[in-house]
């Protein structure tokens, strides 16, 4: 699973994430939406009405994390094993330990997702950003264990990802303070890309690639150059979220130009009630301004 399908199948899905996440905050942005509680079309109530209710990237989640869980286990020829036979007995497979538990976290995050959505009576997005939190904190710890025998060019890929991995820990750390600002989903979803596109980019560099020339560990303008292509995927993945958002807002200005106004009538009948965390700092604010304005008598006196 370290090979060359371990980084890119992984990187395909987070940039593809990346790639849908970018489509929806431009429509709210544009429309001045939601990103929480996104307005939605009536559905027509029928036998199948519940299927419109599904958390589907939830759903995708966990499909996703037990391919590439099974994925680790059918690859290895003796199994899951962790342990050897021998005396003193010795641990076995430590990378694809490693692996496993990272697809086991997406696993985590998508059952997250379907118990907040749709098996609690209301939605609870402090355990959805809570365990998306959680999730990175031990992903972060994996990787720089993952590292430890790492030389050269192989160094140098892996530590430029630990800074993506760290970066987009701190961003969601920050939302769940303030789930809803946009500027906090643009710069998570520019690291999202980030990552699923330079995790792709790594299983070319270590294991196929595109000269047909093997990468050098000791060659420094090898090493140089893994930088050089990082920062060509940082102005590539934002000028990518620069073009759907220009697309975005000439489509819908241009060919739907009705949608704003509807959307802005649904967001009163479709946006669910805010959650009892931020009832309570409504009712601190409430009670703040009542003791303000019973202070103010008996200052005139």
């Amino acid at each position: 699973m370290g090979k060359f399908n371990g980084h890119f199948y992984p990187g395909l899905y987070l940039f593809s994430y990346g790639l849908y996440q970018t489509i929806v905050i431009s429509k709210a942005i544009i429309f001045n939406n939601s990103l929480l509680y996104p307005s939605c079309p009536p559905r027509n109530k029928g036998r199948w009405a519940k299927l419109w209710k599904i958390s589907y990237g939830g759903l995708l989640k966990m499909v996703t994390g037990s391919i590439l869980t099974a994925y680790v286990v059918i690859c290895l020829d003796d199994g899951m094993v962790l342990m050897s036979k021998q005396v003193p007995a010795r641990f076995m497979y430590p990378k694809e330990w490693q692996h496993l538990t990272m697809f086991i976290l997406l696993i985590l995050i998508g059952c997250a997702d379907i118990i907040s959505k749709n098996l609690l009576p209301q939605r609870c997005v402090v355990l959805e950003k809570s365990t998306l939190v959680l999730t990175f904190y031990v992903l972060l710890l994996l990787l720089v264990s993952h590292i430890q025998d790492s030389v050269g060019v192989e160094l140098q890929v892996h530590s430029l990802l630990i800074l993506v991995v760290f970066l987009l820990m701190l961003v969601l750390t920050a939302e769940l303070w303030a789930p809803d600002m946009f500027h906090l989903w643009l710069i998570e979803n520019f690291l999202f890309l980030m990552m699923g596109s330079w995790l792709m980019h790594t299983g070319f560099i270590l294991y196929k690639p595109v000269t047909g020339y093997t990468w050098q560990d000791d060659d420094m303008s090898d090493i140089v150059f893994v930088t050089t292509f990082f920062c060509w995927h940082m102005m590539i993945n934002a000028s990518c979220q620069l073009v759907i958002y220009g697309f975005s807002s000439f489509w819908y200005h241009c060919f739907c130009p009705g949608l704003k106004l509807t959307g802005s009538k649904e967001t009163q009948y479709h946006t669910s009630p805010p959650g009892p965390l931020y009832k309570l700092l409504q009712e601190l604010e409430q009670s703040e301004k009542d003791d303000q304005a019973l202070l103010l008598p008996t200052s005139s006196f």
